[in-house]
């Protein structure tokens, strides 16, 4: 599983780096983000949502995390 951490960077950057790892990411594989910018739940939803992508989210001590599981379409 591929991991982006991005605790600590302010929107857009958890988002930017999400797309980018998930080009790269064969298709039915999950990319984990992890992320503390209270406007990651926002963009990476809609983005999943947008792309078909899987999308899970998990509160941990301190931070967020998202579980994103590539689209087989796409």
């Amino acid at each position: 599983m591929t991991t982006v951490d991005a605790r600590g960077l302010a929107c857009p950057l958890p988002l930017l780096m999400a797309k980018r790892a998930m080009a790269e990411v064969p298709p039915g594989e999950t990319l984990l983000v992890l992320a503390t910018d209270p406007e990651a739940p926002i963009d990476l939803s809609a983005w999943a949502a947008g792309k078909g992508h899987g999308y899970e989210e998990r509160e941990r001590d301190g931070f967020s995390e998202f579980a994103l599981t590539r689209s087989l379409l796409d």
